[in-house]
């Protein structure tokens, strides 16, 4: 009997632990969505701003040339 305590212990242990674990993977997924989408959004604010510079480089290089 004092067996089946240690494995039922053992298995609750372990199942805890996997809780937590997937507590912490959930998490890591979340912040990880988040920073795509921030990502993104800063992204879509550069595109304009490094278009104009392209254009404006390639108007010097025609300049110098």
């Amino acid at each position: 009997m004092v067996r089946v305590d240690w494995v039922l212990a053992s298995v609750g242990i372990a199942f805890a632990g996997l809780l937590v674990l997937a507590f912490c993977t959930f998490r890591v997924f979340v912040a990880v969505t988040r920073l795509g989408r921030e990502l993104e959004r800063t992204r879509r604010r550069l595109e304009p701003k490094q278009a104009a510079l392209a254009d404006e480089l390639q108007a010097l290089q025609r300049i110098r040339d």
